[in-house]
């Protein structure tokens, strides 16, 4: 028996068929779940559109998580079409490429600082806060940190800082948000994705990390979707509150 069936998550995140959302999509449509996606602007629509069809779904939404009218609007009109839903996932995450390719102390300022916070960490509060009428009970809301949130990083700069905050929340949120909804991070190893190869040196990252595991290779979107779909499921329902490392064992060496 598949664990996700019937169970309708709201995907935030997938930019192309190298996002770790996107891997997280096809882990819960192997699972039988039912999905809706979140595009950020006109220019990704029509990417989020295409792999929506991959998985059957023709629910594709647009949202500016910087906006709580439009996150607002978002859960109205999917509230159209879903009554309720069952889980969230946010895997949302921006900062200028300059700020991730100087030392930090030269480069930031407080705009940067202030925006990266926005996005990658409020925006999940700003989410759950709207959302939460709309979860069915048993819920569970899934975000995506990075080591960087608790180790120094080379180059990841303000996004370390930004993750922190975000994993605090992740706490702070499972806490106060309600005894039938689940608040969970995965923080994954270092993949290649679009997003990824903004930071200056990425590449040698990746080869780091994969002669520091204990697994002998670096992690798969595949492999975070498989723990996200679990993390969304009713076999996880003991879990909340929690950043799991999902990066080869990386995180102990």
């Amino acid at each position: 028996m598949t664990f996700l069936k019937n169970k309708k998550i709201l995907i935030f995140g997938v930019k192309n068929h190298f996002s770790i959302a996107w891997g997280i999509a096809i882990a819960m449509y192997k699972q039988e779940a039912k999905l809706a996606f979140v595009y950020h602007d006109i220019r990704s629509k029509k990417n989020v559109t295409l792999l929506a069809q991959k998985v059957q779904s023709n629910i594709i939404l647009e949202c500016d998580v910087t906006s709580d009218t439009s996150i607002v609007q978002l859960f109205k009109k999917l509230s159209k079409i879903w009554n309720k839903i069952d889980g969230i996932v946010h895997s949302i995450a921006y900062v200028p490429i300059i700020q991730l390719n100087k030392n930090y102390i030269k480069v930031i300022n407080r705009k940067n600082f202030l925006d990266a916070h926005e996005i990658n960490s409020f925006s999940l509060v700003a989410i759950v806060q709207v959302a939460k009428k709309f979860l069915n009970n048993k819920s569970a809301i899934l975000t995506l940190s990075y080591i960087g949130a608790i180790r120094y990083i080379p180059y990841y700069n303000i996004m370390g800082i930004a993750k922190a905050s975000l994993e605090a929340n992740v706490r702070y949120l499972s806490a106060s948000i309600g005894k039938n909804i689940r608040v969970n991070a995965i923080s994954a190893g270092p993949i290649k994705t679009t997003a990824s190869y903004k930071i200056r040196n990425f590449h040698k990252i990746i080869t780091i990390s994969k002669n520091n595991s204990l697994l002998n290779k670096n992690i798969t979107i595949q492999e975070i979707g498989d723990v996200a779909a679990f993390l969304c499921s009713d076999l996880s329902r003991g879990i909340t509150g929690q950043i799991i490392y999902v990066d080869t064992g990386n995180n102990i060496v």
